[in-house]
């Protein structure tokens, strides 16, 4: 059963050495980066949406910069990968949001690498969606302390089950809070040298939960400001979200007022974006398309950013800008070099935020990619996914179609995306990456149900992949297999977190890989409720409600370094049914 470990020895000990250690360097700041999940940009009060009050996220464009057309992915993953990159997602491997697609090459250096060779301390918390498995783990990415999940969602958001650097935690109370207490911990361990805290939130991403103080607000609300597209808007589902938006803002402001109460805020960069457009059709300025969408209210983001005494209280930037430029501007006003050995796509618009005018940069085009379909943005137009070009200077709801009189650019545009289709896009499905087992540096490997392929009559516990459980094993004939790469020889350590009714128990596990074969047999119960729809604001449509799962331990498998299948199946069902299974763990042991 899951045990809370909120703060281990080994990480007081860690943060505190980097307290009594560091040195601080007062030519470069302190970083802080605030990440909302499924906030598109018309959900701040600073952009005009009176439905709800964000004081706190508002105040960092009062006292920094806005950017007026700042750019980010239609869903998740490929956002957090160009945020790490400074690259677009495509050239990292990044293709999908689950099952191995989300992950982030190992041959792509990130924002934690550059900012932790400049000798910060480094750590992220929260929702990390770039891979699981060591040396995806943020843990191999620059990042040394992380706290939080790997997968794209999760099911419950109260005390859920969570993990710190590798092993497995239960939070303490909602997860943005709680989210929020270790980064302020990390931040106030870190106050001696300089730190770069990232802080991915998972809301207001589905399931829609929020504490009670933020969503009486909205229960009952008359939102005034609504979608105006053909769509239909779910009432509910919007009060939910933009209950969960308040709930951001108010922990925003703890961050900031922290950094008050520590003196550090004169010696910090603040920075906060969103990872693309609503979950939801909701009130978005007017623009066309949500989530999922390559239009523009699928990748505008607002982009806020505070650094007192380098940039001017107030300051608005109207040229276009992306993800992929967050990296290179990061490390240009932090004055550390950028380690990555490829090209950038992103560019640095530190000149911007001094204030450089707007007039005087170039213009340039950024792509937005998902599932196949590219649209391009320039500073004045729109190609769409269907090559239909948009004045969106003139017409920002994407309503008129322009090919026809602007059919020079037009055609520009589209041989641009015919280009940049041919360079990154060909061969991206084509994964074939298996999931990495076994390195002594993280000798823990979690295998969640999530990049498991289930075999006969086993289905997963809901559609989407990334909080589910196998269940419905119900014969000898059932199995689930993984593709694995094994990078140490040697001897593992095997367990399985299953849950069994009394009924059912009695079953007898088997896993193997290639020729080598461990057995267990289940013979206690344990059979949980579900839980997550009891803090449900309105109902769920994709995500798995969850339950805590117990381990078993296998046993000890000799494993060979090299690539192959670790199936597990029953060789004896006395029930129903064998186990339902959240996910299978392999810890390298000598």
């Amino acid at each position: 059963m899951f045990r809370p470990r909120l703060f281990s020895t080994a990480f007081l000990a860690l943060v505190m050495a980097s307290f009594t250690s560091g040195v601080v360097s007062a030519a470069r700041p302190n970083v802080v980066v605030i990440l909302s999940d499924d906030q598109g940009w018309g959900d701040l009060s600073v952009n005009g949406n009176t439905n709800l009050s964000t004081p706190n996220i508002d105040s960092l464009a009062r006292d920094g910069a806005l950017f007026e057309r700042f750019f980010v992915c239609p869903v998740c993953s490929p956002t957090r990968a160009e945020f790490l990159t400074g690259r677009y997602h495509p050239r990292g491997g990044v293709w999908n949001v689950t099952s191995g697609g989300e992950r982030l090459n190992l041959d792509e250096k990130t924002i934690g690498d550059a900012f932790k060779a400049a000798g910060y301390a480094v750590a992220a918390f929260g929702k990390w969606h770039n891979g699981t498995q060591y040396p995806y783990h943020p843990n191999a990415r620059g990042f040394d302390e992380f706290y939080g999940f790997c997968s794209g969602h999760w099911g419950e958001y109260f005390d859920p089950a969570l993990e710190h650097n590798g092993r497995l935690v239960k939070g303490r109370g909602f997860i943005s809070d709680d989210l929020t207490d270790h980064a302020l911990s990390f931040i106030e361990a870190n106050r001696g040298r300089n730190f770069f805290c990232y802080l991915p939130f998972n809301t207001p991403h589905s399931p829609m939960q929020v504490p009670d103080r933020f969503y009486e607000k909205f229960k009952d609300a008359d939102l005034k400001m609504r979608y105006t597209g053909t769509e239909r808007e779910d009432l509910e589902h919007t009060r939910a979200a933009l209950a969960m938006c308040e709930n951001i803002d108010w922990n925003v402001g703890r961050v900031l007022k922290r950094l008050d109460e520590l003196k550090l805020a004169d010696d910090t960069i603040v920075l906060y974006f969103c990872d693309n457009g609503p979950n939801g059709w909701r009130w978005n300025g007017g623009m066309r398309g949500r989530k999922g969408s390559t239009d523009e209210g699928g990748v505008r983001s607002p982009l806020l950013l505070r650094w007192p005494g380098h940039v001017k209280p107030g300051t608005k930037v109207g040229a276009i800008a992306g993800a992929i430029d967050l990296l290179p501007t990061l490390a240009d006003l932090a004055g550390i070099p950028i380690v990555s050995t490829k090209p950038l796509d992103g560019k640095s618009i530190a000149s911007l935020l001094r204030g450089d005018a707007d007039a005087s940069w170039p213009d340039r085009r950024i792509f937005s990619h998902w599932n196949g379909k590219v649209s391009v943005r320039s500073q004045q137009y729109r190609l769409d996914a269907s090559g239909r070009l948009y004045d969106m200077t003139a017409d920002p709801g994407q309503a008129t179609d322009v090919t026809r009189d602007r059919p020079e650019v037009a055609s520009q545009f589209k041989e641009a995306v015919a280009r940049w289709s041919q360079e990154l896009l060909t061969g991206l499905r084509n994964d074939v990456r298996p999931f990495t087992v076994g390195y002594p540096a993280f000798p823990i490997t979690w295998l969640p149900a999530r990049d498991g392929a289930p075999h006969g009559h086993i289905k997963r516990s809901a559609g989407a992949p990334n909080c589910s459980y196998f269940t419905n094993w119900t014969s000898k004939d059932d199995s689930i297999t993984w593709d694995v790469e094994i990078a140490t020889e040697g001897r593992y350590e095997a367990e399985v977190y299953y849950t069994a009714s009394a009924e059912d128990v009695g079953a007898t596990l088997d896993l193997s890989l290639g020729d080598r074969h461990v057995q267990a047999q289940v013979v206690e119960p344990f059979d949980p409720p579900l839980r997550g729809a009891e803090h449900d604001r309105v109902k769920r449509s994709g995500e798995s409600y969850v339950k805590d799962f117990k381990p078993l331990k296998l046993g000890v498998l000799n494993l060979s370094k090299g690539q192959g299948t670790l199936t597990i199946r029953a060789t004896d069902v006395p029930g129903r049914h064998v186990i339902d299974l959240r996910t299978i763990v392999l810890t390298l042991v000598d």
